[in-house]
C-alpha cells in the first residue's frame, strides 16, 4: 500500500519481491503450500514504488518486509518510521530509520502527526511467537485520519482507536491468515463485522489473496458484508486499485 499526500508517497510495509520470492509457505495443510506471495505486484506498481518519499513498518514478518524490500530501502536511503521495538534490526540491515515510536505517543509527521497504536498478533498463545506490531494513526494537513491497524485482531486498544480517536478511514486486514496449528493470526470474520460496524467511517479491507495462509478471500468478504448490509461502508481493492478520499 501506498498513501499519497501533498507530493509524498509514503509506502507501507514493503513487500514488493515477484511471485514465490519472499518466503516459503506459511500453511502447509490448511492451505495449498504455495510460496509467498502468491501474486505478482500489479502492473505499474513498480513505477510507483519509486516515488517513494518515507516508509513505515508495522512489524518485520516476511509478509510485510520481505528481502527485495530490505534492498529497497537500504539502497534509497528511504526515511522509515517504526516501533522502537523494531529499530535495532532495521538499523542493523542497513536501513534509514529516522524515527520511532511508542504506543500511543504521536509525534509529528510530513507536517501532520502520527502516533503508534498497539496490535495482538493472533488468538490466544500464537500471539506470542508472532512478536510485536505497531499500527498507525496518522493526520495529515487537508486530508482525512487515517488509522492502520495492521496485523491485528480486535481488541480493547482497537476500539480505542474507533471509538476515542474516530478515524475517518480505517485500514483493516481481513485475510484472516491462520498456520496449520494455533487460532488465527488476523481478526475472524465475525471480528471484521465489529471493526466495521464500530468504525466511525470507511473501511478499507486488505491483506486478502497475496499469501497462502490467509484464508478469507475477497468473494467470501463480499457475500458477508452484503449480508450484513455494511459493503457500503467499505472498500474491498483489487490489487493495483486506487481511491482519492
Amino acid at each position: 500500500m501506498i498513501i499519497e499526500s501533498g507530493g509524498h508517497f509514503v509506502l507501507v510495509d514493503p513487500m514488493i519481491g515477484t511471485k514465490g520470492s519472499a518466503a516459503p509457505p506459511f500453511a502447509f495443510i490448511r492451505s495449498r503450500p504455495l510460496r509467498n506471495p502468491i501474486v505478482n505486484l500489479p502492473r505499474g506498481a513498480e513505477k510507483l514504488i519509486k516515488k517513494t518519499s518515507h516508509c513505515l513498518i508495522t512489524h518485520q514478518h516476511a509478509d510485510h518486509m520481505d528481502k527485495t524490500g530490505i534492498q529497497f530501502l537500504a539502497e534509497t536511503k528511504t526515511p522509515v518510521f517504526c516501533s522502537e521495538l523494531d529499530a535495532h534490526q532495521l538499523l542493523s540491515k542497513g536501513i534509514n530509520v529516522v524515527q520511532t515510536l511508542k504506543y500511543w505517543e504521536e509525534l509529528d509527521f510530513l507536517g501532520g502527526t502520527i502516533m503508534g497504536t498497539p496490535c495482538r498478533h493472533g488468538y490466544g498463545y500464537v500471539a506470542k511467537p508472532m512478536g510485536k506490531v505497531m499500527g498507525f494513526l496518522i493526520k495529515l494537513p487537508n486530508e482525512p485520519s487515517v488509522y492502520l491497524s495492521s496485523d491485528t485482531i480486535y481488541t480493547g486498544d482497537v476500539k480505542r482507536v474507533l471509538k476515542e480517536f474516530k478515524p475517518v478511514i480505517s485500514v483493516l486486514a481481513c485475510g484472516t491468515a491462520q498456520l496449520d496449528v494455533y487460532k488465527p493470526l488476523l481478526m475472524t470474520i465475525d471480528d471484521i463485522v465489529t471493526f466495521i460496524k464500530t468504525a466511525p467511517g470507511k473501511v478499507i479491507c486488505n491483506h486478502l489473496e497475496a499469501v497462502n495462509h490467509c484464508h478469507t478471500d475477497r468473494a467470501q468478504l463480499t457475500e458477508v458484508l452484503k449480508n450484513e448490509q455494511l459493503l457500503e461502508k467499505v472498500w474491498i481493492p483489487l490489487d493495483g486499485e486506487s481511491k482519492q478520499y
